[in-house]
């Protein structure tokens, strides 16, 4: 299991350009979803394969499989930011975290797999570090730069990666079971979701 860490500094930290995003982030229909589980599902007993010794066997596991990458979305903690340049010159703009809390992995679907499992196949599919779970911490803070005449928003919380995979179970016999779908959101760092308008 990886984990993010971010500096905790005095000095903000400047954004570089192309940082801010399109608009204000989607917010995302997580009714349904549940917290990983940390341990994996149990697995059905071994059984003796009765047709005979050249019968086909396997060791049975739980399984899962990232199929589509949906991108990163983020999971805002405490109120958005935001600050009016009401000049006509570029203005800067400081945002700070006062609220602060742990995101964990979110999944709908029956993950027959650990939290810790699906991080793993996730990063070995995309080459991304992931996290079960990362604490966004209070006092973090931001700066960037507002034109004349408009407004920088800003809200500070956790970037996951949400995904949809396959969960199923590989029986003794080769067989598996039916696959379910799971959709999750894993964290992936600690940040800010900046925009203007």
């Amino acid at each position: 299991m990886n984990s993010v860490a971010f500096a905790e500094t005095a000095d903000p930290v400047p954004v570089e350009e192309g940082v801010l995003q399109p608009g204000p982030p989607v917010e995302e229909d997580e009714s349904g979803f549940l917290p990983a589980p940390e341990e994996e599902m149990e697995l059905p007993p071994v059984s003796v394969p009765k047709d005979g010794p050249d019968a086909e066997y396997c060791k049975p596991k739980n399984m899962y499989k990232p199929t589509a990458n949906l991108g990163k979305h983020h999971y805002a903690i405490g109120v958005q930011q935001a600050n009016y340049n009401g000049t006509s010159r570029t203005a800067r703009s400081w945002f700070k975290a006062e609220a602060g809390g742990e995101v964990g992995i979110g999944v709908s679907g029956e993950l027959k797999v650990s939290g810790g499992v699906l991080v793993a196949e996730l990063e070995a599919k995309y080459g991304v570090d992931l996290s079960v779970k990362l604490t966004a911490k209070i006092g973090n803070e931001i700066q960037v730069d507002t034109p004349p005449k408009k407004t920088t928003y800003g809200k500070y919380g956790v970037w996951r990666l949400k995904n949809t995979g396959t969960s199923y179970t590989v029986y003794s016999n080769c067989n598996t079971s039916a696959k379910t779908t799971v959709t999750s959101f894993t964290p992936w760092y600690v940040g800010w979701y900046l925009w203007e308008k």
